[in-house]
């Protein structure tokens, strides 16, 4: 959702209000080398009762730890990895891997984002090759919610809008000796850039295995979480959940007294 509020002569500022979570990508599987595999090992028959890839690798990763192929555990695919969730044998969920797309989130929630880096990748939105003269902005909502607080961080978002764009012309005119105009505008850019708040919205693609985002959820959705990095792990639990539900489905979410909602497992750092 996003709200325009004017500051008189100005374009009106966009404000974002929620963010947007895209699962994108995901695995396949190759059932015929995977069926090769098990004929080059003396397994004549081996299936299991998930069609989803990262469930399923996963599985075929735990199994072939034991070659426990022919020997397989009562309850499928579901508690095969419930096992391997209770005991701890977390390197297995590093082989499923999915790609999500995290938009309507501020340059602040990047700069925690991508602290997480055993396991995950990342491609975010570049400042230096795309113009933010109307570029949005990610308010917190304790600011949102106070009138006299919203308009202070309102004036600050459009005065540095304000200064981009003055700054972003002076820099165009000031490099007109370059003829490349790509250049031209990526040294006006990178440099008008510097003011611009941690406010500014992003777009970023992130790339991750089953276990480095059951860290980023178990931690970032944590009730103690930033608001913003809490809102997007929580959004990011339920779309990965209703894809793999046997890799995320110990998870619950709890409502907080302050409007927002947290994480918890019983399954704690796999």
């Amino acid at each position: 959702m996003i709200d325009s509020n004017s500051m008189g002569d100005d374009a009106a500022v966009q404000i974002v209000r929620e963010p947007g979570v895209y699962l994108v990508g995901s695995q396949t599987t190759d059932d015929r080398e995977i069926d090769r595999f098990l004929a080059d090992h003396g397994v004549d028959k081996w299936s299991t009762d998930t069609e989803i890839a990262g469930q399923k690798l996963v599985e075929i990763a735990g199994r072939l730890c034991y070659m426990s192929f022919a020997r397989p555990r009562p309850g499928g695919n579901s508690a095969y990895v419930e096992h391997i969730l209770e005991v701890g044998h977390g390197s297995v969920l590093e082989h499923a891997v999915f790609n999500l797309i995290f938009t309507g989130v501020s340059r602040s929630f990047t700069h925690e984002l991508i602290r997480h880096r055993a396991g995950m990748g990342y491609s975010q939105l570049s400042q230096r090759f795309v113009d933010e003269s109307t570029c949005e902005f990610v308010e917190p909502e304790p600011i949102a919610a106070d009138p006299e607080l919203h308009a202070i961080w309102l004036e600050s978002v459009a005065a540095s809008q304000r200064a981009y764009r003055a700054l972003a012309d002076g820099l165009n005119a000031k490099f007109k000796q370059i003829e490349d105009k790509t250049l031209r505008r990526k040294k006006a850019r990178e440099a008008a850039r510097s003011v611009l708040p941690n406010a500014t919205e992003t777009k970023i693609f992130v790339t991750g295995n089953a276990r480095a985002f059951r860290h980023f959820i178990e931690l970032r959705g944590d009730a103690a979480a930033d608001a913003e990095i809490r809102k997007v792990a929580v959004l990011t639990l339920e779309v990965l959940r209703a894809h793999s539900p046997n890799l995320f489905g110990d998870y619950q979410i709890q409502n907080l007294d302050d409007g927002g909602r947290s994480t918890s497992t019983q399954y704690r750092k796999v």
